[in-house]
């Protein structure tokens, strides 16, 4: 089978086609033969260095397909079962393996793209805006890269809580997606200071609830002034590099704010947290009250060019790998 690996940490030129084994399950899994694979942000820091793997290792950790194959004691899943998974990588090739209690079925009304594109930046958005700050009507929240896949669902999940929504973008096309996709405020941080811009239309100096922050360095610390006092900043991204540390007493001085760095898989930890967050999310694609939005395909020769666009922030929704 082919299946894209990388040998060394570097940029996208260290992403390469390989032709390897087909993977046969031992216990406990399940190999899925992948009908689209979603490129992350995640994908890039394992290629990068920035969160160490041992090579030669194969990128991708969101995929939905069929499964080929089961492994001794799996009895969740069978074959021809269709399932998505998140956080088992592996999932740029033709075939992958995954632990068969971190598989999810997926519906019939949900097609298999949308689902892989569904997994990591559904239920971040699911969890961010439920859990992490669980929003309500009349909260107010900024929310970064709004025509992103993540900021994207975070915009249509805050506006079905009854939050007002603050957003930021780069681009007139972004800005049309994110204002499409129903935030209160636009903000193309190209053409104004984006705190100034959100202090003028909210009218106060610090009139946040919370900021969902996927962009990181760039943003963070004119994000953390926008807060009300005891305002939640969750930055759960490094797109334009990581946030440097923070002293606890700038928390303090800034008044008595909360800061927390969550991932998706400490939100999923458990099976019974998987299943109830997946199937709430494609209960909802599946009754059009959450649009996905696929940004592009890429076949497996061209992830080199996906990290490429991720990176350089040219792209609006999911990207996807279609081996």
């Amino acid at each position: 089978m082919r299946a894209v690996q990388i040998s060394e940490a570097g940029g996208p030129e260290v992403l390469a086609v390989s032709t390897i084994d087909v993977p046969e399950p031992g216990d406990g899994l399940v190999r899925i033969d992948v009908a689209a694979a979603g490129v992350n942000f995640i994908d890039t820091y394992h290629r990068s260095g920035l969160y160490p793997v041992e090579f030669p290792f194969t990128p991708g950790v969101e995929c939905a397909g069929v499964v080929s194959a089961i492994g001794a004691g799996v009895t969740n899943v069978a074959i021809g079962d269709r399932v998505a998974v998140v956080g088992t990588p592996g999932a740029y090739g033709e075939a992958c393996l995954a632990p068969a209690d971190r598989c999810v079925t997926v519906p019939d009304d949900v097609e298999l793209d949308v689902a892989a594109a569904a997994m990591l930046q559904a239920m971040t958005a699911h969890y961010l805006a439920v859990d992490t700050y669980p929003l309500r009507a009349g909260d107010r929240c900024l929310i970064h890269a709004g025509a992103g896949g993540t900021g994207n669902l975070l915009i249509q999940i805050a506006k079905q809580a009854g939050a007002e929504v603050f957003t930021t973008v780069g681009t007139a096309a972004k800005a049309e997606i994110a204002d499409a996709a129903g935030a209160d405020h636009v903000i193309n941080y190209n053409e104004t200071d984006f705190a100034d811009e959100v202090r003028a239309i909210a009218g106060s100096d610090r009139p946040l609830d919370v900021v969902y922050d996927g962009v990181g360095a760039s943003v963070f610390s004119a994000s953390m002034s926008l807060l009300r006092k005891r305002g939640l900043m969750a930055t759960f991204g490094n797109a334009s590099g990581a946030v440097p540390p923070v002293p606890p007493l700038d928390l303090m001085t800034g008044g008595s704010l909360f800061l927390t760095r969550p991932t998706l898989f400490d939100y999923i930890e458990t099976r019974d947290d998987l299943v109830a967050r997946s199937t709430d999310v494609f209960t909802h694609i599946a009754a059009g009250t959450l649009s996905i939005r696929i940004g592009a395909r890429y076949s497996l020769d061209e992830a080199g060019q996906a990290h490429r666009d991720l990176e350089a922030r040219k792209t609006t929704g999911k990207l996807l790998l279609i081996p």
